[in-house]
Formats: C-alpha cells, structure tokens, sequence
C-alpha cells in the first residue's frame, strides 16, 4: 500500500456533511468538499516550484501556452481519515510526475520502457524520411516525374484529338467522293484512306511505347528515393501500431472490486478503438490510485487551469465533467458497484411546462418555448414540442418542426402544419431571409457596445454535444450582438444570428475570440444558474400563403 499521495484538509472539514452518494462524473456541481480541495490545489498552483509547464497566466507567455485540466479526489483512508488526492490530465511540458499528483495509471515512458524505445524508432524512421524528402535530387526528380506526366498526358490528347478529325475527314472524302468517283477510282481512295488510317493506329501505338519507355526510365531513377520511402512509412505504421496496441493493452484500470480492465477490452464491448489520450484523463488515474490503495472514493472534481485552447471554451478556474469519448467508457467500468449521484440530464423536466401558441392558422403556429424543453425528443426524454404539437394537431400533413433551439433556449418556434408550408419557411430559413434577435444575460460586463463574430464552428467528436471553433473543418458561424444595459456585473445583449449552427451564440458568447463572456447559467460553456439566459424573443419571416410580412415579439422571463 502506498499512501504518499493522501493529502489531508489544512481548511477545518468536520461540519461539512459527506455526500450520500458519489459524484456523478458527466454532470455535477461540485460538493463542498471536493470545492475545498480544488482551492487548495488552486494555492498550490499559483506558488509551486516542482515542475515546469506554461499555463499562459504570465503577461509575457509565449505561443506554446497551454491550460490543463487538473481533478481532486476526496477520500476515506482505512483510518476513516478523510483527506484528497490530486492529478492533472495528460503530461506536462517537462515530463515530469512530481510527487503531489498520483502516477499515471500506466507509466508508459518509465526508463528503459518498450514504449521509449519504440518512439525513439519512430524518431529515428521520422528524420530519414526528413531527409530522404528533402533531398535535392529526389526533389528535382519528382518535379522532373510530375512535369513529364502532364505533358505526355496533354501531348497524348492532342494527338488523339488530331486523329479523330482525320478519322472524320476520311469519312467525309469517302462520302464525297462516292457518287462523283468511278467504282475502280473509289476502290482505290478507300484503299488509301484505310492505309492512312493503319498509319495512324501505327503512330500513337508507337508513340505510346516511347512516352511509356521514357517515363519508366524516369520513374527507376525516381524509385529508388520513393521505394525506400515507402519501405519506411510501411516499418513506420507497423511499429505505430505495435506501439499502440502495447499501450492500450497494458493501460488496465481497477475498479472497487479490484477488478482490472484494459483499454483495449474496454472499447471492444462497444465495438470502438480507444481514442488518443484513453486513460490519461485525471478521474480514471484519481479512482485507479484509491482502488489500488484500499482509498474509499467520496466525490470528485475537475477544473481547468490557463489559457483556453484555440478550439475549445474552457476558463480558468472553472468545473468541468468528465469527457465523454475517452472517459465514459473506462469510468463505467471503474464506478461499477459504487453509488453515484443521478444523472439529472436524465430527469424529464419538462412534464409541469406548457407551450404557449401566440399565433394560429392553418399553416402554422407561432409558439413560445419555455426553457429545459426539446424541440424533437430525445435518447431518453421523449417529451417534446414535436410530441406535444403532434398530439394536438393528429390530422397536420407537415413536419411540423421548422427550426430548432437548444433544449436550454427559450423563445419563438415555427411550426408548420403543412407540407407546403414547411418547405416555404424552410427555404426562407436556407436563403436567409428570416430575421431573428435573441436576448442574453451574460455573465460579466462587455466594456464595447456592440460588433460582430465569426468563427466556424463544428461539434466536439470526443466530448458530444460540445461545440469547436475549428477553422479546417468547421462551418460558418456569423454573429451580430449590441449590448442593452449593463447592471449589477452582467450584460444584457441583443444577438443576431447570421447562421443557425448548433450552440453558435453559445459558444460565440464564450470563446477567448468571440466575446469571452459565457451567457448565465450555460452549463456547457461557463457556470450553471437556475436556467441559461438566453431567450428567441424576436422573429420576422413571410407568411407562406399570403406572403404577407410577420413579426412576433415575447419578451423574455428575465
């Protein structure tokens, strides 16, 4: 047993209750004590000296910046002495495992580990491919390969393209020429014009075998930088994947029955492969150190620590769940037997909320969606405004839902009755023509009045429902926002959507480029409140049937 990493309380814990049941990783609020130990950790962050590692808090960081997820544990020991352990995801910048956090779950670049010496492989493959592709004469000769290629290619086509307008113009001679010759006289010009055309077959196939012969010279002098090459990204792909299915055989985490379960194992009852990074999340090391120490897990806490990434929203300082790719899958296995907190994302909390209808006729509706309510139904609510207007309206032909907004988002909704109507609306929505203001309380003060944001936006593969900014892949996100008022350390703001992408005021609202502020009560991208801030109170499309200019207007509850 080896309890080095036990930290007790310096803050006075005894009039704090435990909770009854531990925390459920996807979706909490940090208990009193797991807060108590995260500030600890906090103070201890802000004046350590035993590692390294650039976090961007400094005024003179540099491009090479970058936060950190950190998590503390609280635990019993066998004493029924109640203390906390401590961990941060990942590694840090000097590789270091200073002696305050718990080890890795597997120490993969332990001294003399098949993994080191795997990468270092890997390294060394790396450079020769360096300098095989930057070669001056692979180089010369591959642009030498391509250049020949295209013109023998373009050379090819246009003699191919002469060819089939002799082909054309023999056939015309033949046609003239056939009731003004003599039988004997039209004999003979076809005979020549067939010969011609012997000819002509003749050439290309000649030319071909010559532009064939000069490219495959071409191509034993290029080969013998592109064999080897090849040979190395081949021996490359092998030892990635020799090294890959090391570390995720290896990585086997324990659970309260001292039950241990790979990476690999673990992700094949889902039919996955384990994503990168897999097992180095701080809650699956924090839980497999207390397994393994006889610890009893009592709640649990992750917070970020830095600059944000350019993709993500995360802030200094504040909670986060547990990912959902990398770590839902391995924390199933680890918490299995232990009583968790239920997962309040679960809870229908929709049954006591009525939709208000504002306009009615027999193309649409025009309705006022409360807060915590889905638009469609869900995996596991299936409460909906779909339902709810479905059951209403048994005999509507349409599809009924228009538009969207977040389950969280409150405000105007479209609704279509009919099929035609559906279609109208939608393309209004696709051209753009549909004008919508939104209100949020956001939480701080926005110093400039008003301006406008543009970052695409795609969803978060590893941690769904999240969404990233990503320049590469994602889609155009387009804002405009003016603030209303500002009062008592927030900032009322109208937004503008020039988009409708999934969270885009959200994370617009959020992000270190966009406005850094996130919207009240955002459980996503800030700090939960009794609900999120944000409400659809402004609306203006064309009628379907008449084409008459609408505008509702429902002012918001908050």
């Amino acid at each position: 047993m080896n309890l080095s990493h036990f930290i007790n309380f310096k803050s006075s814990t005894s009039k704090i209750k435990l909770p009854k049941k531990f925390t459920f990783p996807f979706y909490y609020t940090p208990h009193p004590l797991a807060k108590i130990a995260s500030k600890e950790l906090q103070e201890y962050l802000e004046t350590q000296n035993d590692f390294i590692h650039n976090f961007g808090l400094s005024k003179n960081s540099d491009e090479m910046a970058i936060g950190k997820m950190f998590g503390v544990l609280v635990v019993k020991n066998q004493k029924n002495e109640l203390g906390y352990l401590v961990a941060f995801s990942g590694k840090l910048a000097d590789n270091s495992l200073p002696k305050k956090f718990v080890p890795p779950v597997f120490n993969i670049r332990e001294k003399g580990s098949f993994f080191l010496k795997t990468e270092e492989e890997i390294s060394k493959i790396n450079r020769q491919l360096a300098v095989l592709t930057s070669n001056k004469e692979y180089i010369s000769l591959k642009k030498s390969l391509q250049k020949l290629l295209k013109d023998v290619e373009q050379d090819l086509a246009l003699v191919r393209k002469k060819l089939k307008r002799y082909k054309k113009e023999r056939k015309l001679k033949k046609e003239i020429n056939k009731p003004l010759l003599s039988k004997e006289a039209y004999k003979l010009l076809c005979k020549k014009l067939e010969q011609e055309s012997f000819n002509n077959q003749f050439y290309i196939k000649e030319l071909q075998e010559y532009y064939e012969d000069k490219i495959a010279k071409k191509k034993k002098e290029f080969n013998v930088f592109e064999d080897e090459i090849v040979r190395l990204k081949k021996l490359r792909k092998e030892k990635s994947n020799a090294l890959q299915h090391y570390i995720f055989t290896n990585y086997t985490f324990l659970n309260q029955q001292k039950k241990r379960n790979s990476l690999l194992s673990i992700f094949k009852e889902l039919n996955e492969f384990p994503p990168a990074g897999s097992g180095e999340c701080a809650a699956p090391k924090l839980l497999h150190y207390a397994f393994a120490n006889d610890l009893q897990p009592i709640c649990m806490a992750e917070f970020w620590w830095g600059i944000s990434p350019n993709s993500e929203v995360r802030k200094h300082k504040h909670f986060y769940p547990a990912c959902q790719s990398r770590c839902k899958p391995i924390l199933k296995h680890m918490l299995d037997g232990i009583s968790v907190d239920e997962n309040v994302l679960l809870e229908n909390l929709s049954e006591t909320k009525e939709i208000k209808i504002i306009y009615e006729d027999d193309d649409i509706l025009v309705i006022d969606k409360p807060h915590d309510f889905l638009t469609v139904s869900g995996k596991n609510i299936k409460d909906s405004v779909y339902i709810r207007i479905k059951e209403k309206y048994p005999n509507a032909t349409g599809p009924l839902i228009v538009h969207r907004l977040d389950m969280s988002t409150s405000g105007i909704l479209l609704i279509a009755k009919t099929k035609e109507a559906n279609k109208i609306l939608q393309s209004q929505f696709i051209k753009r023509t549909i004008k919508k203001r939104y209100v949020a309380i956001l939480d701080g003060v926005i110093y400039e009045d008003s301006g406008k944001i543009e970052l695409p936006l795609r969803v978060d593969l590893d941690d769904r429902p999240r969404q990233l900014v990503c320049f590469e892949h994602g889609k155009q996100a387009k804002t405009l926002w003016k603030v209303i008022e500002r009062k008592d350390n927030k900032t009322r703001v109208h937004f503008y959507p020039i988009t409708g992408r999934t969270h885009q005021l959200r994370v617009h609202a959020a992000h270190q480029n966009g406005l850094n502020m996130a919207i009240l009560g955002d459980d996503l991208y800030g700090k939960k409140a009794d609900r999120l801030h944000l409400h659809a109170e402004f609306i203006e499309f064309l009628h379907p049937s008449t084409s008459k200019k609408m505008s509702f207007t429902v002012t918001a509850d908050f």
